[in-house]
């Protein structure tokens, strides 16, 4: 049972609708896994809903329903985002599934029979927003609450603690230990200062069931719910252990699962790369492996930090209507063209700017214009030249081709997604350039250039071939349907990198008729 690359986002809360964030986490999430699979990894993709904690009951109640309804109702949403984005995830979990609350129950119960966990009296102030225990140090130098918390309320109650204070040096020393466990390195040296120049308090992972009725509750004190992040950060244990994963079954005493998705069990932990957003690396890199430490459970390989997105230079606001919706441009331009915009215009780390001009501006200069242009020129003048056979193989373009994958396949495995599309573009701006030196139009009025004239045409379909296996973990439909207009099926497997290797369209293959890629559309306000 060999091990699979296990990728997850992180799991939204379901408080509203998705937005541009939550789509653009998915997209990246899914080429990583999709890539990996490409290169003849078997992978296991994670995505999913937190939809525990006071925001969901505040929210369920203001309209007038119970939370699972609320929940129910707000999770068909996010597995319609799930399909409209094409994600190729393999579960979809959500932290009011019974398999998550046995999970749940098991980490809990072994910390509190291991000591370390203890109950004490709290009083202090709390973020209802946040849900999130507040200290002097959170005020801003006047005593005022920063807006971020919302309403911050005195609080004097009973609850249970999580002893992560003694477990920082040990932290500390396994960030430094392990450079690639945080990235990008910006995110890591953050963590490492925070953990540096702050003493970490003990975690209050409880709630009075009389405040918060909407959680799983404690298993040894159950009048008592688990704090909404120490639930959600275990789901990502969870579909390891239901899926028969042997790694976390054992350390927790759980038994083998009689769920059928255990059949036959997958070795999935730990998790080689949690992708979330940059808002929440404190819970992912802090909490986390000091909650997995203790618990006798291995630590993920990696957190891949990501930034946020704003439009127009602003942040993005519903009150203010600066929003960009997902489906709605989806909707009018196409999924590939969202996938690529969002991948080709934010590397993973900084903020990203949404401008609609510049997305219409990629779409047509780069999609219709460039990738589309090549293809319909290609298949066209095979067509039209040679009754849509391929001529006798020519390797004039066979460097630059293999120049591309090499340097998409480094970028792949580096994560970086932007650099990964600027290599392939590589490639697509030979092939165009290779059709302005050669001019196969004019070869073809000279029966004596015929021989020539295979040559081009080879070059510029076979380059066509191997762009839809590039492009296949970044624009999967586009991936297709380039192969389609070749003639050739799409791959039974997914991993497709061999097919990369030049030379793979044969003499006399037959091309099918040319269809466009990305129809030209002229600038206009975008929904």
């Amino acid at each position: 049972m060999g091990k699979r690359f296990y990728i997850t986002t992180a799991i939204d809360y379901t408080n509203g609708a998705p937005h541009l964030g939550h789509a653009y986490e998915k997209v990246v999430t899914d080429v990583i896994a999709r890539a990996h699979r490409a290169m003849g990894e078997e992978v296991f993709f994670v995505t999913g809903l937190d939809e525990h904690g006071q925001k969901v009951q505040q929210a369920a109640a203001a309209e007038g329903k119970d939370p699972m309804t609320y929940c129910d109702e707000l999770a068909l949403q996010w597995l319609a985002l799930a399909k409209d984005l094409g994600l190729s995830n393999d579960d979809f979990i959500r932290t009011t599934e019974a398999r998550h609350k046995a999970v749940v129950h098991a980490i809990l119960s072994k910390l509190h029979a291991s000591g370390d966990l203890y109950s004490q009296p709290y009083q202090g102030w709390y973020s209802v927003k946040e849900e999130t225990f507040l200290t002097e140090k959170d005020r801003n130098p006047n005593g005022s609450w920063d807006p971020k918390w919302g309403q911050v309320i005195p609080l004097t109650e009973e609850n249970w603690y999580f002893r992560m204070a003694r477990h920082q040096d040990w932290l500390v020393a396994h960030i430094e230990a392990n450079p690639s466990f945080i990235a990008p390195a910006c995110r890591r040296n953050e963590v490492l200062g925070f953990l540096r120049s702050e003493k970490l308090a003990d975690l209050c992972i409880s709630r009075p069931a009389s405040r918060l009725s909407w959680g799983i509750p404690l298993p040894f004190a159950p009048d008592w719910v688990t704090y909404v992040w120490f639930d959600a950060l275990t789901n990502y244990v969870t579909v390891a252990a239901d899926h028969g994963d042997p790694a976390v079954l054992h350390p927790l005493g759980l038994p083998a699962p009689a769920s059928p998705m255990a059949q036959p069990p997958l070795a999935l932990w730990p998790a080689d790369i949690h992708v979330i957003g940059k808002d929440i690396i404190k819970f992912h890199a802090v909490y986390w492996p000091i909650m997995l430490h203790a618990a006798g459970l291995p630590l993920p390989l990696q957190i891949l930090t990501h930034g946020w997105w704003q439009k127009d230079g602003q942040k993005l606001s519903k009150s203010t209507g600066n929003v960009v919706d997902p489906i709605a441009v989806i909707r009018d331009w196409g999924l590939d063209a969202f996938r690529y915009y969002v991948l080709r215009e934010l590397a993973i780390g900084p903020d990203g700017n949404w401008t609609d001009e510049g997305f219409q501006s990629r779409y047509n200069a780069e999609l219709a214009n460039g990738l589309g242009n090549l293809l319909n020129r290609a298949v066209n003048m095979l067509n039209k030249y040679r009754d849509g056979i391929v001529p006798a193989p020519s390797d004039e373009l066979a460097p630059d081709a293999s120049r591309a994958v090499e340097n998409t396949s480094q970028l792949l495995r580096q994560n970086d997604l932007q650099g990964a599309l600027v290599a392939i573009w590589d490639l697509v701006s030979r092939a165009n350039l290779y059709v302005e030196q050669t001019q196969p139009f004019k070869l073809a009025k000279d029966s004596a250039q015929a021989p020539r004239l295979d040559q081009v045409l080879y070059n510029l379909v076979e380059s066509c071939r191997i762009l839809a296996i590039l492009l296949a973990p970044f624009l999967p439909d586009t991936s297709r349907r380039i192969l389609g207009q070749l003639g050739i099926p799409a791959p039974a497997h997914p991993h497709v990198w061999p097919l990369t290797a030049w030379g793979g369209l044969q003499r006399g293959h037959k091309v099918a008729a040319p269809q466009p890629l990305f129809p030209r559309k002229d600038l206009k306000p975008m929904a």
